[in-house]
């Protein structure tokens, strides 16, 4: 990546040079970028399965080696303290998560191995990770790795590493280092090298939340959308909030939802967002936030049901910058 001059800031790519052109290239295009501004935590021992049954969201036992599955680790009252995309690699259980937060999630984690016969670790350094999206991902995977997975949320392993497909045309790759750079070499013939906030505006609009340190313990899954997009089985047994979650699930209606939209304003996680039906007070929250191509910034944010569909939402301050709603590429339970 130094090669293709990369600017590297908190070890997050953030361009290559042409921030504009990189966001224009992932319109329509086919595009790969660097994902080590995200960590992954890895389980691994004769109770992994077990251990994270108990303390996530999905149901982990059911997870089979050539799959994958958004998941989420909750507080006590259910709020969201990380969400991950897991997946099975070798011996171990992946989980990638926000880089800010890792260190919190892991200890936290950890605490409750007790005796059980699983260790985690941070094993963010361990692979190299990629992702590759577009219409051409599939193709430059093939030739890349020399497999894909024929459906979204499955995986496939070779000498070379491993590819999760998330989407339709996604692709996230983990790769031994000592054949990073000829992957490198050739998903770069197929695809542009963007910087971290390109993917992060690809991951948005495919309504795919991500919480982040400004962003922990403020949510129950259902109000990011993430029992839409499969990161919540209510089949399976207890975790740390499930009593909240279940009851958000089935008593009553969800008063807040994860909606995306544009404003034409810098926005970042965690800002507040107000609508003048509630004087005084947010009536919401940005999740994620990313440049979007032709300008201002796209956003997913939840937001009071009813304040989103009746009202105009505000970024910062009851007269800040409108918020524009977008349709979201799945549809919202009733």
């Amino acid at each position: 990546m130094q090669s293709r001059a990369a600017l590297i800031t908190d070890a997050t790519v953030q361009h290559f040079g042409n921030p504009a052109g990189e966001r224009a290239a992932a319109v329509e295009g086919t595009i790969v970028a660097d994902l080590s501004q995200l960590g992954v935590i890895a389980f691994r021992g004769d109770e992994a399965a077990s251990f994270l049954q108990n303390q996530l969201t999905n149901d982990v036992r059911g997870l089979q080696t050539d799959a994958a599955q958004w998941n989420g680790y909750c507080s006590p009252k259910g709020r969201l303290l990380g969400n991950f995309l897991l997946w099975r690699q070798g011996e171990d259980y992946c989980l990638q998560l926000s880089g800010d937060i890792l260190p919190a999630v892991l200890k936290r984690l950890s605490m409750f191995i007790m005796r059980s016969k699983v260790q985690g670790r941070d094993a963010s350094d361990e692979n190299v990770r990629l992702v590759v999206a577009g219409p051409q991902a599939q193709a430059a995977v093939d030739a890349a790795m020399g497999t894909a997975p024929d459906a979204a949320m499955r995986t496939s392993a070779s000498a070379i590493g491993q590819v999760i497909r998330v989407g339709a045309d996604k692709f996230v790759l983990s790769i031994s280092p000592d054949h990073a750079a000829t992957a490198w070499q050739a998903l770069c013939r197929l695809a542009t090298p963007v910087g971290a906030p390109v993917w992060d505006w690809l991951c948005l609009n495919a309504g795919i939340p991500m919480i982040v340190a400004a962003t922990q313990e403020q949510f129950v899954p259902q109000m990011v959308n993430f029992e839409v997009i499969g990161g919540v089985s209510f089949q399976k047994g207890c975790y740390p909030g499930q009593e909240i979650v279940a009851r958000s699930q089935y008593l009553g209606k969800l008063k807040r939802r994860m909606f995306l939209a544009h404003v034409e304003a810098e926005a970042a996680p965690g800002d507040s967002l107000y609508s003048a039906d509630i004087e005084g007070q947010a009536t919401g929250t940005v999740v994620n936030a990313a440049p979007a191509p032709a300008g201002g910034f796209d956003v997913l944010a939840v937001a009071q049901v009813e304040s989103a569909t009746t009202q105009t939402l505000h970024l910062k301050a009851g007269d800040g910058a409108v918020l524009t709603l977008k349709p979201l590429p799945y549809a919202l339970p009733e």
